[in-house]
């Protein structure tokens, strides 16, 4: 799987994502996208591949979050300063926004790789005295605005990002890889490069499939509501008539609207669902395009524990430059584990405490969810019959609970599943202890992750496209509970790599099954299992690493995509 670091690319990859999550001292991600971003631009460095990140600097990030008592969310600015982490660059661009300039200056960052390569990233910031006070806002915050907002930013992220990568230097790319449809825009400059003028009224199919032959597009929903539109009125208004003429004679529109997954899938040469389940569900979607998978990946370097690192580093040293070497993790004594495990939840258990107060009992099977806090993630389920659970503590052993994760500030369902969370802690309190972590970051979700002794996940099908929660535990010997959706429809071999939340990988969710499966599990074979056979309990947490943990990585990711995406 290795790839072969003197190999000599044709030219470099430009990798376009709205957010980018290299640490959480810079608030450049608000979730799983992000994060996949920044993963993915870490593995290339380690494997030598030629990726160009591309996205926005955010200087108020996602938000800062705040809970009271009854768990209801509040939000602050997340100020920071990116010259602690970025290094500023003179160069000067401008893009067409409503008929006026906006001037636009990239911010580096430089990531190195375990053998010494090297990936540049390219933060775009619009806060210049050249620009007005409002256009100065528009790379402030991260999915914040309204939808004009947000139509002015995917032409900074798009047509901006090719004006910078064009004044750096970067004149011939292999390909323009679009991490969501956030980006698409870019398609528009590509054009014009093409068409060889800057006053595209009408598109020539020979260029428009020279475009295509540039462009890979990843679509990360199953949810077609969620997919970025944008009114044509509003289009022609922000985006200029030219270009509006160019994306209708494009046969861009679709139902009246400019659909960003549409534009992407119009014009790349590569498509790709996030795990095999996933491009399932985008075929049906969109059945006149080809879709492939690349299931998403997790950077082990990044995710796995102080003390599983330590292990991994005794046992197979070169880990680090190949993640197929966790493989022969098989076969390492069952008590390394339970030790380094071990290590793990102390620490998780301490930094409760140090937040909250709180004193967790690291004998007391700990389960964890943390993920972005939204409706059809379901983080409540496991409450839906409390004296089932009140029940099971009593009869097979006793159970305590970390949470963490943010709603979207306009995310109301989200809100409440949140607090949701917090009733349920107060109802189960004389029998399940339960916390609800705030500003949920990189950083916390490293230590749940790896601390806990159960993995979470409770999606309602089909929304899940992959999800990489999941991929983190198993790298920290962290066995999933999880519905068959996304990337446990692949990584799930029951009672070897985890357990399952149902028997089948039907489309939609049956909430009564989901529940009888969820509970039975936990009673009947999963708790049990930890308490009167801990070493068993053990082999499945070896396992999870060894064959969920050296396959779902970003660096397998990485190579999928130079193989079949980028330098096909």
């Amino acid at each position: 799987m290795a790839i072969n670091h003197t190999q000599i690319y044709p030219a470099p990859v430009a990798y376009f994502s709205m957010e980018v999550g290299i640490i959480s001292e810079m608030p450049t991600y608000s979730g799983g996208l992000g994060v996949l971003a920044g993963d993915t631009l870490r593995a290339a460095a380690d494997m030598g591949v030629p990726l160009i990140g591309v996205t926005l600097l955010h200087r108020k990030g996602y938000f800062r979050q705040h809970l009271d008592q009854a768990g209801n969310q509040t939000e602050e600015p997340f100020d920071w300063d990116p010259a602690q982490f970025l290094e500023p660059l003179d160069t000067i661009v401008a893009v067409q926004i409503e008929g006026r300039e906006v001037k636009i200056r990239p911010w580096r960052l430089i990531i190195t790789g375990v053998t010494g390569s090297e990936v540049t990233v390219y933060f775009l910031d619009t806060c210049l005295p050249e620009n007005s006070e409002w256009d100065r806002t528009l790379t402030d915050y991260l999915y914040g605005g309204d939808v004009h907002y947000r139509l002015c930013q995917e032409i900074i992220l798009g047509m901006g990002g090719i004006s910078v990568l064009r004044a750096l230097g970067y004149s011939r790319l292999q390909a323009y890889h679009m991490n969501e449809g956030h980006s698409a825009l870019l398609i528009l400059s590509l054009l014009e490069e093409q068409m060889k003028t800057y006053n595209v009224c009408s598109v020539d199919m020979t260029c428009a499939q020279d475009v295509r032959d540039m462009c890979v597009f990843t679509t990360h929903t199953p949810v077609p509501a969620a997919v970025d539109q944008f009114p044509l009125d509003m289009v022609a208004r922000v985006l200029g008539q030219e270009h509006f003429n160019a994306l209708k004679s494009a046969s861009c529109f679709k139902d009246d609207t400019l659909n960003m997954t549409y534009l992407g899938l119009c014009f790349s040469r590569y498509i790709n669902g996030v795990s095999m389940r996933h491009e399932e569900i985008s075929q049906s979607m969109f059945p006149t395009y080809p879709i492939n998978s690349v299931t998403n990946g997790v950077h082990p370097v990044s995710w796995v524990s102080t003390s599983f690192a330590d292990l991994f580093d005794r046992e197979v040293p070169e880990w680090r430059k190949d993640s197929n070497y966790l493989r022969y993790l098989i076969t390492i004594p069952i008590d390394e584990v339970q030790k380094a495990h071990a290590a793990a939840k102390r620490i998780l258990l301490g930094e409760i405490e140090k937040r909250t107060g709180l004193k967790f009992d690291p004998a007391v099977f700990t389960i964890g969810f943390a993920r972005r806090a939204t409706g059809y993630k379901r983080a409540n389920l496991i409450f839906s019959d409390l004296e089932r659970l009140r029940h099971i503590v009593k009869n097979v052993g006793p159970i305590q609970m970390v949470y963490g994760g943010k709603a979207h500030p306009r995310d109301e369902s989200g809100k409440e599943m949140i607090r949701s969370v917090f009733r349920a802690a107060e109802q189960l309190k004389d029998s399940v202890k339960i916390v609800y972590l705030e500003e949920y970051n990189m950083e916390l979700g490293k230590l749940i992750c790896s601390g806990v002794d159960l993995w979470l996940n409770t999606p309602q099908k089909p929304q899940e496209a992959s999800g990489t929660s999941g991929m983190k535990a198993a790298l920290n010997g962290v066995p999933s509970l999880s519905v068959l959706d996304g990337w446990w429809v692949e990584g799930h071999v029951e009672g070897v790599t985890g357990w399952s939340i149902g028997d089948s990988w039907e489309p939609e969710s049956n909430i009564q099954k989901e529940l009888a499966y969820l509970y039975n599990k936990l009673e009947y074979v999963i708790i049990p299992m930890y308490y009167s056979r801990p070493n068993t309990y053990a082999w499945i947490m070896r396992n999870a690493i060894a064959l969920n943990g050296s396959y779902y990585n970003s660096q397998r990711m990485v190579y999928q995509y130079t193989k079949n995406a980028y330098y096909p």
